[in-house]
């Protein structure tokens, strides 16, 4: 009888013990938010948001930098729990379930090395440069050195909104074309002569010089170039993933983005 009790008392606890596991295994799984982000966004905002956000809620985020495409594709196949895009859903994929938040309007930023004089360019001459007809910096009243003209890859939704609102879909012309959108900071950086473009808040305080479009700095009343920020989720965010979008609509989260230059599209 003794020997039943002890082997039920046993079991009882083996059972317990397995149901504690998987309970911490399960509340932990809650609390690790699957992410995928546009190189623009993490640049401008989320690198310096994301490490912040866990140290305050303890909710772990795992961030897949990428693409817009590519950080939608993973919510639609289920590897993420959420994307930042830089480009708005198309109306079929609100058909289809998802869900779209947008956080955030950010000017699109024309950086040149720190070494080029110049510092201003009408938007004519904006896209000149970005179309082939204007090549050596003395055309607009620079040094006669050669234009090295730097753009993200073509499927980035960094090349498509500059190639739609910028230079209106003409054929554009480059020297170098990076994978990641967020590079071109890093080329424009080393090479004295390049020009290339990106979220104004990516390029906050790094080592490149905005310049003014037709007198105009991103920040100014007028300047007639942004992009629209989002998030996306299959259906309504709920659970940590919405603290995760409420921190940048009215949390703390916020005040990084205002910091770093960056508009609320709310307001």
């Amino acid at each position: 009888m003794r020997k039943n009790v002890i082997a039920m008392l046993i079991g009882y606890i083996i059972a317990v013990a397995a149901f504690a596991v998987f309970f911490v295994r399960s509340a932990g799984a809650q609390d690790v938010i699957k992410y995928s982000c546009s190189a623009q966004i993490y640049g401008a905002l989320e690198k310096a948001r994301i490490e912040a956000f866990t140290q305050r809620t303890g909710i772990k985020v795992d961030v897949r930098v990428c693409s817009s495409a590519s950080a939608v594709n993973s919510v639609r196949h289920g590897y993420s729990d959420i994307a930042a895009t830089a480009r708005r859903l198309y109306p079929r994929h609100k058909q289809y379930g998802y869900y779209e938040t947008l956080f955030s309007k950010d000017p699109v930023a024309v950086i040149v090395n720190k070494q080029n004089p110049l510092a201003d360019v009408s938007e004519a001459q904006l896209q000149d440069i970005f179309t082939g007809e204007i090549t050596n910096w003395k055309e607009l009243g620079g040094p006669d050195k050669q234009i090295l003209v730097v753009v993200p890859a073509a499927h980035t939704a960094s090349y498509k909104n500059f190639a739609r609102n910028v230079i209106h879909w003409r054929k554009m012309r480059y020297d170098v074309m990076t994978f990641l959108s967020s590079r071109v900071i890093e080329i424009v950086e080393r090479f004295p002569w390049a020009v290339s473009f990106i979220a104004e808040g990516a390029a906050k305080y790094t080592r490149v010089k905005v310049l003014k479009i037709d007198g105009r700095s991103p920040l100014d009343m007028g300047y007639p170039y942004y992009q629209v920020f989002s998030f996306v989720t299959k259906g309504e965010p709920t659970g940590a993933v919405k603290e995760f979008i409420d921190d940048v609509l009215s949390g703390p989260g916020r005040k990084i983005m205002l910091k770093k230059g960056m508009t609320p599209y709310f307001e």
